[in-house]
This record gives C-alpha cells, sequence and structure tokens, in this order.
C-alpha cells in the first residue's frame, strides 16, 4: 500500500518519503511526517499549505490521508488543497510534454475496469477537461476518444500515463493512433508531485478559499459492493 510525504519549498523538493508498505495507512502515516519533520529539523508550524491525495485510490488509506490533513488544517490554519491521484499522476510529465499536450491519467481497477481524466498542460498547470470518473476500459477509452474529436480541429499528441496504460496499452492503441506512453517510473503516483500540483493551484487563479477537501470515491467500497450484491440475489 504505498503511503507518502513530502515536505517542498515552493516547487523545489527539500524531503521525499515514499514507500510501499504491507501495512496500513493508520501504522505508517504519522511516523513518516515525524520521520520528514524530523530530517529537515522543521515542523508543522513551518508549513504554508497542505496538500493531500483525495483519491481514488484505497478508501481507508484515503479516508486516513485527507483526515489528518484536516486536523493539521484545523490546528494551525493552514491552507489545504486536495490533489485527486489522476491529477497528481499527469504532473509526473511535468518536464517531459510540450504546453497544451493532453494527458490520459489511466488508473487500473480489475475486472476490465478504470479510473480516468484527461488534463491538458497550460502553462505548467495541469487543467482537468474530463474530471475523474470510472467506467469499463471500453466505455473510458470510447469518452476520451469522443472528446478530442469534439473539442480539437486537428487531433494532438495524447500521453497516457499510470498503470491502466501498461496493462491495456492494445486496447488504447486500437482508439488511438498518435499516442506516447509514459515510462513505466512514471506510471506509479508519489507525493513530490502531489505537492508540486498543489503549490501550482495554490498559486494559481484555481485556488478557491474555504473548499472543504473530501475523499473522492469514484466507487463503492468492495464490502457494500459485496453486501448489494447479496441482497440482490437473495431478492
Amino acid at each position: 500500500m504505498f503511503v507518502g510525504v513530502s515536505i517542498l519549498d515552493n516547487e523545489n523538493l527539500i524531503c521525499n518519503l515514499d514507500e510501499n508498505f504491507g501495512r496500513t495507512h493508520s501504522e505508517n502515516l504519522m511516523p513518516m511526517i515525524d520521520k520528514a519533520f524530523k530530517t529537515t529539523n522543521l515542523s508543522l508550524k513551518d508549513m504554508d499549505l497542505i496538500v493531500c491525495d483525495i483519491g481514488p485510490g484505497s478508501f481507508t488509506g484515503i479516508r486516513i490521508g485527507v483526515a489528518t490533513a484536516k486536523g493539521f488544517k484545523d490546528a494551525l490554519n493552514i491552507p489545504l488543497i486536495g490533489i485527486s491521484s489522476l491529477e497528481g499522476l499527469a504532473y509526473n510529465l511535468r518536464d517531459d510534454i510540450d504546453n497544451k499536450s493532453l494527458v490520459l491519467s489511466f488508473l487500473d481497477c480489475k475486472n476490465d475496469n478504470c479510473y480516468f481524466s484527461l488534463l491538458e498542460k497550460n502553462n505548467d498547470i495541469f487543467e482537468t477537461l474530463i474530471e475523474p470518473m470510472a467506467d469499463t476500459v471500453e466505455n473510458a477509452l470510447s469518452i476520451v476518444k469522443t472528446y478530442i474529436e469534439d473539442n480539437f480541429s486537428s487531433v494532438p499528441t495524447l500521453f497516457v500515463i499510470g498503470d491502466g496504460s501498461t496493462i491495456y496499452k492494445n486496447e488504447i492503441k486500437e482508439f488511438f493512433n498518435n499516442i506516447n506512453f509514459a515510462n513505466e517510473s512514471k506510471n506509479i503516483l508519489n507525493s513530490y508531485s502531489l505537492g508540486f500540483a498543489g503549490f501550482k493551484k495554490f498559486s494559481s487563479h484555481f485556488y478557491e478559499e474555504n473548499i472543504e477537501v473530501l475523499p473522492l470515491y469514484l466507487k463503492k467500497p468492495q464490502a457494500q459492493r459485496q453486501l448489494e450484491e447479496k441482497e440482490k440475489n437473495r431478492g
């Protein structure tokens, strides 16, 4: 399970602690935050902005991360920005693609389903064209293809990033011709890109104060889906 903490000075990385733990966020997040502060000789009082991942992702992990960030915000009245996993992924390509490039963030969520979002790079900020959604792979690719055809006079190069770009590469190639797939090392979300995305949004006209940060749940939890399926079968 991915857990990450980064501290930035504007766009510059000071400390990065990203790990894939077998244990839960509840056991790892606070010790990682404490380690980051000790490593940098900083504290929460030195922070001017908090950025957290709002999902999609692990239901429990996202909820713990958002609750922790909101607790810090309320304790010291620090601005808080939520960034979706899909938007954070796009920022992995911030130094690799040109302005006005399109990015399809594509995450596998099993059984030929995916989370996806379409973004456009504009002046170092990735603007969301298609809000994060969950759908079948075929429907997702059809939605993106239709959007591009309806809104662009000439077909731009599409950059695809996320684990879904590897798992469903053949399906993606069937829908698009002018595409580039991100290097596999870029397909993993990291806390630096999330922090970078939050800083860019905070520094731009896209930032709105007093917007409550909430987990982004695009699908029902597995336990709830299983319960509904059992009740449906009983009926």
